[in-house]
């Protein structure tokens, strides 16, 4: 019988756009997907869905309309992307992970319908590394029988892998000029892939302003908002004010209450208690750990609003009143000046560092770029190197704050003390 491990080994000898360095559009249509979930019986189409994509917010807003979901007494399945340390993180059934007897059995089902549409000839055959997981995630919860799927897009939404699911709700919390080589140079383009995910008979919670007075190429609100209107969608928006954790948990309470108004009456209510909330928090996102004596913050952020945010955030939650010294790593592909110019007057030192195999900038290269804002910068080879001397420089009463890529995250947060109340099967 295949091991989960064998699985894992056969699943990464395909290609995984994550670890590449993306020119251009990866592909041209959901064929593959969709030929692939054909052979597989179509498992997304046994459960509602709702469907989450944006720039920032997203994960954290799937948790929460998950929680809400769960409050309301449904079995309910959460697919997000990307992970922090463990794949199995993009796979949750009421927060847990999936076992890994589970686990094994669908991605085994999953690897050898790929392999027989390539002996067949057909469009599953060219399946990517995301598409078998997205594939694997969506049997787990068929196999599972959960009621509902909150799915996460990964990239844009359009085309993106998970874009096979009709959500019946679907939620956008914010548009940003990222990925722009693939989804396109203005916050319009942008706004339009990621709008790709409203289908005939959805609603919308939107947390992006529908305002003309940007200018065509800026608006991104009204970008979707014509996409809704093509497609018979009903949105209602939310301010984009207040804290980024405010904002995530209105936008989860308006798409419930749009639920609830279109019959789910299980969904009315209060649902998203303290305790609810608590449950939907996110590793890698404003997480606070400890290590050496002292609070470490991981946050993944990668665009200079989501750091601008962090930072705000973090000012409010009662850390010691003093600059954070800061582990920093950044995609290739991510606005370092905008990000840097983020950071500059609010801290004073940046331990630049990079994941190794990874597309991040050559950490010497980041480190004369924090210099020309004003910021102290150290060069460091390995993340966790990069985490001690930025530990040993904090104390005693001060914390550390690691920035700008989940990858980045994902390579120190082991050697951190960080409780995830809400994944039980670790093992």
């Amino acid at each position: 019988m295949e091991t989960l491990e064998t699985c894992l080994q056969r699943l990464n000898g395909r290609i995984n756009w994550e670890k590449r360095l993306r020119k251009g559009a990866m592909r041209v249509d959901l064929a593959p997907m969709v030929d692939l979930m054909e052979r597989l019986g179509n498992p997304h189409r046994s459960w509602r869905a709702v469907h989450v994509a944006g720039t920032k917010g997203k994960g954290s807003v799937a948790r929460l309309v998950a929680a809400g979901l769960m409050g309301a007494g449904y079995s309910v399945g959460v697919y997000a992307s990307p992970h922090v340390e463990h794949m199995r993180e993009r796979i949750r059934i009421d927060f847990d992970w999936v076992s890994d007897a589970a686990l094994t059995k669908a991605l085994g089902r999953v690897l050898d319908v790929r392999d027989e549409a390539e002996k067949a000839g057909t469009d599953a055959a060219e399946a990517t590394w995301f598409d078998l997981v997205t594939a694997t995630g969506f049997l787990c919860f068929a196999q599972a029988g959960v009621d509902w799927a909150v799915v996460e897009v990964g990239l844009g939404g359009r085309l993106d892998s998970t874009n096979v699911v009709h959500g019946e709700l679907c939620v956008i919390p914010s548009i940003e000029l990222e990925h722009t080589d693939i989804l396109g140079s203005t916050h319009r383009e942008i706004a339009l892939e990621k709008a790709g995910i409203l289908k005939v008979g959805s609603v919308l919670a939107l947390g992006v302003p529908v305002d003309p007075s940007r200018g065509v190429d800026a608006d991104a609100g009204s970008a979707i908002a014509g996409v809704a209107l093509a497609h018979g969608v009903y949105w209602e928006t939310v301010a984009p004010e207040g804290s980024f954790a405010q904002r995530n948990l209105e936008l989860a309470a308006k798409g419930l209450d749009l639920l609830s108004r279109r019959g789910h009456f299980r969904l009315s209510g209060s649902l998203l208690t303290p305790a609810a909330v608590h449950s939907a928090r996110l590793p890698g996102r404003a997480e606070k750990c400890s290590h050496g004596g002292l609070t470490v913050v991981l946050d993944g952020a990668h665009v200079p609003s989501s750091v601008h945010g962090v930072l705000q955030q973090c000012g409010a939650d009662g850390l010691p009143d003093r600059a954070p010294q800061v582990v920093l790593g950044l995609g290739q592909d991510k606005d370092a000046p905008g990000i840097l110019k983020a950071l500059s007057g609010a801290v004073d030192r940046v331990h630049c560092t990079s994941v190794e195999g990874s597309l991040h900038r050559d950490p010497v290269e980041l480190a004369h770029e924090a210099r020309e804002f004003d910021l102290e910068a150290q060069v460091h080879d390995q993340p966790l190197e990069a985490l001690e001397a930025a530990v040993q420089a904090a104390k005693p009463d001060g914390w550390v704050l690691v920035i700008g890529s989940l990858h980045l995250v994902g390579a120190v947060r082991s050697q951190l003390k960080c409780p995830d109340p809400s994944a039980k099967n670790h093992e």
